[in-house]
């Protein structure tokens, strides 16, 4: 079996961990495109569905908290 193929703990927290990393390069827009075919066969797309809406929650709440600081000065 290779360890790909595994399905324990281990492999779960790196396909969560690659979910993380291909959206912050998709926000980004710097991707190969062979990288990015190599790694949607490796993660989960509930993964990447929940980390793409993190990502933009995070951007947007980042965005209200940074013109609400300039507008305050």
């Amino acid at each position: 079996m290779n360890k790909d193929d595994a399905k324990g703990p281990e492999h779960v927290g790196s396909s969560f961990l690659r979910s993380i990393q291909m959206v912050g390069w998709s926000f980004f827009g710097i991707r190969k495109g062979s990288e990015s075919q190599a790694d949607m066969a490796r993660v989960n797309p509930f993964h990447i569905i929940a980390v793409g809406i993190a990502g933009a929650v995070i951007f947007v709440v980042g965005l209200i908290v940074l013109v609400n600081w300039v507008v305050a000065k």
